[in-house]
């Protein structure tokens, strides 16, 4: 077992998964300066440098996809995915459903999310909700080195579209550059859990659509993904010295979604709350509320959500992300409504 950084270990799926396939190629802007050691490795010919339009690369990524390659497309940022809607939306996930499965699409879209660092709200969403609403897509946000090597090896093999979410305030590399430009006084709400982490040799590959329980407990279950994970396990810890045991659920996988693995702690403990870096209006927290409502349950139920446009201005943004504090405060509320004490 070895200690990889978070981004570290995405870089090292995918550099070892175009060693043994050749189709995989690695393109978006500035990619052979930011990636490179795969390029001195592949070259020019399989690490490409794009120009600056989201919709010209990933519209290539699709053709390239049904002429037999496997694209592997970086964006800067997932914020900027609004303007290549049209490639994703309309071609990418609906390929194999138009063609009854003659044609396939394999594309890796790798893109940072999230907030927290004071970039204001066209640069710090995380979009997972909106992106996991497309038939057709998957989507995953993984929340260790650990699974962010497993899940992107495993888009590196899959037939369809994945979008993989990777958390700012998870990378190594993000934080680097966040605490620059008149950033270097503030500190960012980073779990030391996260952006470091044991990953196995050789690391395993994990499945989309499966959830993991990353803490035990008995009185509420608290949902969450990426960074919203470790803030969870924080608020756990809290919530355990004021005797509210916690289940900790680390979906990693938003579509698909682990019904079974959540319908089963909710059974159990009789409390869901959503952490959720996402909108609140029909995103991830309205989704888990639906499937554990089909599943005939009938749970106390709360959410900790953004609730609009994040702001700007540093206190604002820290107010409207899911913190500690608000998951804790939110847990223990929910407690309170259910036993009416």
């Amino acid at each position: 077992m070895r200690e990889l950084a978070f981004g570290q270990a995405i870089d090292l799926a995918i550099e070892e998964a175009m060693a043994r396939d050749e189709t995989i190629v690695l393109m978006g802007e500035d990619v052979p300066l930011l990636r490179a050691g795969p390029y001195v490795r592949f070259g020019a010919g399989r690490v490409l440098a794009t120009p600056i339009s989201e919709a010209a690369f990933l519209g290539t990524a699709t053709g390239a996809a049904m002429a037999g390659l496997r694209p592997v497309v970086e964006l800067y940022m997932v914020d900027f995915i609004g303007v290549a809607l049209d490639p994703i939306l309309n071609h990418m996930a609906k390929l194999a459903a138009f063609t009854g499965g003659e044609w396939s699409c394999p594309v890796l879209i790798r893109a940072p999310c999230g907030g927290g660092y004071g970039d204001g709200g066209q640069h710090g969403q995380a979009l997972w909700g909106m992106l996991a609403s497309i038939p057709g897509l998957t989507v995953v946000a993984p929340s260790t080195p650990a699974d962010a090597y497993g899940l992107t090896a495993t888009a590196l093999t899959h037939d369809g579209p994945v979008v993989l979410l990777e958390s700012k305030l998870l990378s190594e590399d993000w934080l680097g550059f966040l605490g620059k430009g008149g950033r270097e006084a503030l500190s960012f709400d980073v779990p030391a859990a996260g952006a470091r982490g044991p990953v196995d040799e050789p690391p395993a590959r994990v499945s989309f659509g499966a959830a993991a329980v990353r803490r035990s407990g008995s009185d509420a279950t608290i949902c969450s993904v990426a960074v919203g994970v470790h803030r969870a396990l924080a608020a756990a810890e809290h919530l355990s010295a004021e005797g509210i045991s916690c289940e900790v659920i680390d979906l990693r996988s938003l579509r698909p979604l682990d019904v079974a693995t959540i319908v089963t702690s909710v059974r159990k403990t009789g409390h869901l709350i959503v952490v959720d870096e996402d909108y609140r209006e029909f995103g991830l927290s309205g989704e888990v509320a639906a499937v554990v409502l089909e599943a005939g349950l009938r749970p106390c139920f709360g959410r900790v959500c953004v609730e609009d446009t994040l702001p700007y201005a540093r206190a604002g943004e820290q107010a409207a992300l899911p913190s500690v504090e608000r998951i804790r405060a939110a847990v223990a509320a929910l407690i309170t409504r259910r036993t009416g004490a």
